[in-house]
C-alpha cells in the first residue's frame, strides 16, 4: 500500500480508501465484516462512511452502514488502527426522514451524537459536510443551477464554529466539505482564517475518467490551497469496469438494481469513451477497472481514491491498483480519449 498524509496533519492514509455506502443494503453485515478485514490486511486503513448510508437513502436503512462498522469495531478490537470518515447529510426532500433544516448547529450537534453511537467510538477521524444547503450542480446536474442563487447560502460561520467546538471537545479531529463548488470551498476557507477558526484539510467530490469536471477549477484550489481531493465514484458507479457494455445488465450490479444512480454515466458519449478506455487497458495488459482507478491514484491533487464493491473479487482488483504505474504511452492515449470526449458524463 501507498500512504499519504491528510493535508496539514500527521494523520497517516492510505492512498486507497475503503468506501461503504453499499453495507446495509446490497450487502449483509457479514460481507461488510470481510471487506473491512481483508481492507486492512492489505494496508487500507482509510474507511469512508455517512449518517445517509447505505443508498438508496430510505428510512429503513438510516445509519445501517455506520452500525455496520461499530459492531465491526466492537468485534475486532480495530477502531485504532482506522482512520475513519464520515459525514453529516445536507438539507432537503432527499433527507427529510434525517431531519429538517440543512447544516445549522443543532442539526450538527444531533447528527455527531448520532453517528458516534451508531459507530461506538467516542471520536470520527475526519467530519465531513456531505453536500451543500444551496444548491449546486452536482449528482448529474451538468451546469450551474442559476435559478438558487437567490437563495440563501451557508451559515458558513456558524457551521464552522459549530465544527471547531467538535474539535475541542475531542468528538471529531478533523473536518472536510464534500459535493463542493470553488467558490464555496474558498468561503468556507475565507471564513476559517478570518476567524482564527480550524480550516477543513479534504474535499469528497465526484471524479472519474469519464466526469474530470474536478481539473476546470477545483484542482487549482485542492494544490494551492492543500485541500485534498477524497475521489469518489471513481468507476463511475461500475460503469468504467466495462460491465455494462452492449446492452450488459449484470445480476445483482448496482445499474442492474437502481438503474437511476448510473443514468448519468451511461450516455452515448460516455459508453464511447468507455469503449475506447478499455481497448486502452487490454493494449496495457490491465483491465479496465485497474486502468481507471491507477489513473486517479497517481493525479498530485488527489490526497486518497474512495473504491467501493459488492464483491470481494471487486474489491481485490480495486485496492490492487494501487501497484499499477501507468506507461507514458497508456496516459497519452487516455489524454487523447478524453480530448475527443471530453466530460461526458456530468
Amino acid at each position: 500500500m501507498k500512504y499519504t498524509k491528510l493535508p496539514n496533519t500527521n494523520i497517516k492514509v492510505s492512498k486507497i480508501c475503503l468506501g461503504t455506502m453499499t453495507w446495509g443494503n446490497q450487502n449483509t453485515q457479514e460481507e461488510g465484516f470481510e471487506q473491512m478485514d481483508y481492507a486492512l490486511e492489505q494496508g487500507v486503513n482509510f474507511f469512508d462512511t455517512a449518517e445517509l448510508y447505505s443508498v438508496p437513502a430510505s428510512p429503513e436503512t438510516y445509519g445501517a452502514t455506520e452500525k455496520i462498522i461499530g459492531n465491526w469495531f466492537k468485534k475486532s478490537g480495530n477502531r485504532d488502527k482506522v482512520v475513519l470518515a464520515s459525514k453529516i447529510a445536507g438539507g432537503g426532500d432527499y433527507t427529510k426522514h434525517i431531519r429538517e433544516g440543512g447544516l445549522n448547529k443543532k442539526n450538527i450537534k444531533e447528527a455527531i451524537e448520532g453517528s458516534l453511537k451508531r459507530l461506538q467510538t467516542d471520536y470520527i477521524d475526519l467530519y465531513q459536510l456531505h453536500w451543500p444547503n444551496r444548491g449546486v450542480n452536482v449528482f448529474g446536474t451538468r451546469d450551474f443551477p442559476t435559478d438558487t442563487v437567490k437563495d440563501a447560502t451557508e451559515n458558513y460561520l456558524e457551521i464552522i464554529q459549530t465544527l471547531n467546538d467538535l474539535i475541542q471537545e475531542g468528538k471529531i479531529r478533523q473536518y472536510g466539505l464534500s459535493n463542493e463548488t470553488p467558490w464555496g470551498t474558498l468561503k468556507y476557507l475565507q471564513t476559517a482564517e478570518l476567524n482564527k477558526l480550524a480550516r477543513p484539510i479534504t474535499i469528497q467530490n465526484s471524479y472519474s475518467m469519464i466526469h474530470r469536471g474536478y481539473e476546470a477549477g477545483m484542482s487549482e484550489v485542492s494544490l494551492r490551497e492543500d485541500i485534498g481531493l477524497l475521489a469518489y465514484s471513481p468507476l463511475a458507479q461500475g460503469v468504467l469496469s466495462g460491465k455494462y457494455l452492449d446492452g450488459n445488465k449484470p445480476e445483482g450490479a448496482r445499474g442492474t438494481l437502481f438503474p437511476r444512480f448510473v443514468a448519468r454515466y451511461m450516455g452515448d458519449g460516455s459508453l464511447e469513451a468507455v469503449k475506447r478506455y478499455e481497448a486502452i487497458a487490454k493494449k496495457a495488459g490491465i483491465t479496465l477497472s485497474e486502468m481507471s482507478l491507477a489513473f486517479i491514484n497517481q493525479l498530485p491533487f488527489v490526497t486518497s481514491n474512495i473504491i467501493g464493491a459488492t464483491k470481494l473479487s471487486q474489491l481485490k482488483e480495486n485496492i490492487g491498483s494501487i501497484n499499477i504505474d501507468l506507461s507514458k504511452e497508456t496516459l497519452k492515449e487516455i489524454e487523447e480519449v478524453h480530448k475527443d470526449i471530453p466530460n461526458p458524463a456530468p
